[in-house]
């Protein structure tokens, strides 16, 4: 699969802008800007806003805000299949899938990760396998698109990034559109487990924030 070159741009910077702001955010600034100028307006220009945001806030209040948006609000979630599953034992076997299709492509999680976060998912659509990444993603639009609603609606800096995301997969379809309606009426699925018991250790690991 031949993929464009932008596409690989982009990804990299939303998942770099997708992941906890910390020292290294910071301090890679420029070059994200730098990346951010060769992209087209509909990707690029909303990741510029949000580095606009990033460069005026204190560090410190930039990362309260992160975990105010995403630790927090359940339409907010960073996890994709989130969305689609709650915390059920469908939502296990499907953070399954996503793991073996990162060992399809050679490549292996720290288990401070989940594999479904955003910022995992981008960074493997930019550096390991494209076409992958983006089946991964278009399998949860519906949770895209929720996400990007939510953020919008309040008006959070994040929702640039959600944007550019947007900008970057194909339209939602009809279905896509009435899995989305249902999610904007009710929600996630609510919890009815915890994860650990439905699949191996391993891939339950621990920690759930990049």
């Amino acid at each position: 699969m031949t993929v464009d070159p932008c596409l690989l741009t982009a990804w990299q910077v939303q998942s770099v802008l997708m992941c906890y702001p910390d020292e290294s955010l910071v301090e890679r600034i420029p070059l994200l800007r730098a990346a951010t100028a060769t992209l087209p307006s509909s990707v690029g220009g909303p990741l510029a806003a949000f580095l606009d945001h990033a460069s005026a806030v204190p560090l410190l209040a930039l990362a309260e805000e992160y975990v105010a948006t995403f630790d927090h609000r359940r339409k907010f979630s960073p996890y994709l299949t989130y969305f689609a599953y709650g915390d059920t034992r469908k939502r296990g076997m499907a953070l399954l899938r996503f793991k073996h299709a990162y060992r399809a492509a050679g490549l292996e999680l720290d288990d401070s990760e989940l594999p479904d976060h955003l910022a995992v998912v981008l960074e493997f659509a930019a550096c390991g396998d494209p076409r992958t990444g983006v089946r991964l993603m278009v399998e949860h639009r519906a949770g895209l698109e929720l996400m990007r609603i939510a953020l919008t609606d309040s008006a959070s800096p994040w929702r640039h990034v959600l944007e550019s995301v947007s900008a970057t997969l194909p339209p939602l379809g009809g279905h896509d559109r009435e899995k989305l309606a249902r999610l904007v009426a009710e929600g996630p699925p609510e919890e009815e487990v915890g994860l650990a018991p439905f699949a191996p250790p391993e891939y339950m690991p621990t920690g759930g924030t990049r």
